[in-house]
């Protein structure tokens, strides 16, 4: 199965089309007011529309309630919802049987001892998102440009889907798949100029390095990807 290229933060139509053209297989919206890359819902509307059936659409929340989660759910339509706080397995459980949709977990992973939750979300997410550990003093949770220690995953054991993110950029996303066996690579502010601002040339490059780790899957044309891809398989 090839890589997962998620472009994650996208907040301008042009940026969209660019990752969209680029062959991305997922594109994420964030919904968190303290983070550069948050979109109001109006955005998310008209940003949501042109990705719609091109690539598959994330909505990134943090300890959402239920009534901002059905307001995004009824205005983006994502495919998946991505959450990144500390939503417990029965917060998890909660939403799915609420919304009926895919979830996708983040767990911050610093050492091997932050796996110990992972066979409990594991039994009720769809996949994993393993993203670097935020300082104890930042006001998010992700998109901090900083990575983790990769080979905490080297020897891991998951039948569950999982990405890796976390300070990754063009130079360093071969190696992070090759240390991980991810299935999936998810950045953002490895292809920003500055924070919340999207480079169109970075994501090319970054979509570009991501397909070259896999022989099986070289970078498609703009706009053509395998119907696997599109479905987030």
């Amino acid at each position: 199965m090839s890589l997962l290229v998620k472009i994650c933060g996208l907040s301008t139509r042009e940026t969209l089309d660019v990752a969209l053209e680029a062959g991305a297989d997922m594109v994420g919206f964030v919904f968190f007011p303290p983070s550069p890359r948050h979109l109001s819902l109006e955005a998310a509307r008209k940003l949501g529309s042109r990705a719609e059936g091109r690539a598959v659409k994330v909505a990134l929340t943090v300890d959402a309630d239920d009534a901002t989660l059905e307001n995004i759910v009824e205005t983006l339509r994502p495919d998946i919802l991505q959450l990144h706080g500390k939503e417990t397995t029965a917060r998890l459980r909660d939403i799915k049987q609420k919304l009926a949709l895919p979830l996708m977990k983040a767990l911050p992973v610093e050492t091997a001892a932050d796996l110990a939750a992972l066979p409990r979300y594991a039994g009720v997410a769809d996949r994993i998102l393993f993203d670097a550990r935020a300082p104890k003093d930042a006001t998010r949770p992700g998109g901090l440009g900083a990575p983790f220690d990769w080979h905490v995953l080297e020897n891991l054991d998951l039948a569950l889907p999982y990405m890796v993110s976390g300070g990754l950029n063009a130079g360093n996303v071969a190696e992070a798949v090759r240390v991980t066996r991810a299935g999936g690579v998810d950045v953002s502010s490895g292809v920003e100029r500055t924070p919340g601002v999207k480079d169109p040339e970075l994501i090319r490059a970054f979509i570009r390095a991501a397909r070259a780790t896999d022989p099986s899957s070289p970078l498609p044309a703009y706009g053509e990807r395998s119907t696997a891809q599109r479905a987030g398989g």
